[in-house]
């Protein structure tokens, strides 16, 4: 099985509004979820994989989860199964969310 990571970006979102936002355009039921890592992130679940949504400064810490993104406060990460077009169109239609990365492993 191939997966399908993408990363997003936004500086205009909290997570938490990220996570409304994403939820009312898909559907997707977003799980507030506490990492010491991560600090907290919103988890949703779909048929083809999941999607997170988290701050990108580490709390408690001056690193970045993804440093090469400097510019983003807040990640979404989609990992799928299958490319997912529909998917990632809806995700870049909406205000202020960036396409950063594209990994398939």
């Amino acid at each position: 099985m191939t997966d399908h990571h993408h990363t997003y970006g936004t500086s205009i979102h909290t997570a938490d509004e990220l996570a409304r936002l994403v939820s009312g355009r898909l559907g997707l039921v977003f799980t507030e979820r506490d990492s010491d890592y991560r600090g907290v992130y919103h988890l949703a679940s779909s048929p083809n994989g999941r999607i997170e949504i988290q701050p990108n400064p580490i709390p408690g810490d001056d690193d970045l989860y993804a440093p090469e993104h400097s510019s983003a406060q807040v990640l979404l990460l989609t990992t799928t199964a299958t490319p997912d077009p529909a998917l990632h169109a809806r995700l870049g239609s909406l205000e202020g969310l960036i396409h950063l990365n594209h990994e398939t492993v």
